[in-house]
């Protein structure tokens, strides 16, 4: 008894530890991560279900080279910088949530802003008040662009998270994008790893850093979007 109290109380220091030090960090230190790996449980086994297609013929298929660009920016502690930069891009050491989704379409072989610029250009009843006045330079990051980007070249999935349900959570693939809306708009790629209860971690930076957290549970805005992008799409 005395021992299982004691490992009771190590394993609330922890967390508390790891809660204390996330106020400084950001989400790179997801407590839910660290105590997922200490549930001694089963594990919810989810299948890979994802295209073969491979843009830039590395033998990587487009999915999970979205993945691997993705976890550069978390691997370079992108900082969080939502400035404007004449000329569009960013420092490589900062970007923001959007960054994270044309840096890893880079990867896998896409000039993002080319695609979606083009396709401001060619329906711009589509994309409201920035059809009626692009701007190059900032149009490919901002979340509601790119939200209806995907919505138009994109397939739809469920917004709903269902931890241990196989059913809901083979929907969620490695490569998927997620949008959150409001308070705080966010978009993210969803990540290979996955807790035991099958959740997936998500790619983002909300800031300080980038990170590969537990957002589809943590993230405070109620999820609006989930969309798994197919290149056979006229946007390509």
């Amino acid at each position: 008894m005395k021992r299982s109290k004691k490992l009771f109380f190590g394993i609330f220091i922890l967390v508390l530890l790891l809660v204390i030090l996330q106020e400084h960090y950001g989400d790179r230190l997801d407590p839910t991560i660290i105590t997922d790996k200490l549930d001694l449980g089963p594990t919810c086994q989810v299948p890979l279900l994802i295209s073969s297609e491979d843009r830039n013929g590395n033998n990587i298929p487009d999915a999970l080279d979205l993945v691997q660009g993705a976890r550069r920016e978390v691997e370079h502690g992108t900082l969080y910088d939502a400035s404007y930069y004449a000329g569009g891009y960013p420092p490589e050491d900062k970007g923001c949530c959007t960054d994270v989704i044309w840096r890893a379409f880079e990867v896998a072989g896409y000039d993002f802003k080319a695609m979606l610029d083009e396709d401001i250009k060619s329906c711009p009843e589509a994309y409201g008040v920035t059809g009626k006045q692009p701007d190059p330079d900032i149009d490919f990051r901002r979340v509601k662009n790119l939200q209806v980007f995907f919505k138009r070249y994109g397939q739809e999935f469920t917004t709903e998270v269902k931890p241990g349900d196989v059913e809901n959570l083979k929907q969620w693939q490695p490569g998927d994008i997620v949008v959150f809306g409001d308070p705080l708009e966010h978009i993210g790629i969803i990540s290979d790893q996955r807790l035991k209860s099958g959740v997936p971690l998500v790619i983002h930076n909300g800031g300080p850093r980038a990170s590969e957290s537990n957002a589809l549970q943590l993230w405070p805005s109620k999820i609006i979007y989930h969309f798994r992008f197919f290149t056979e799409n006229p946007a390509i």
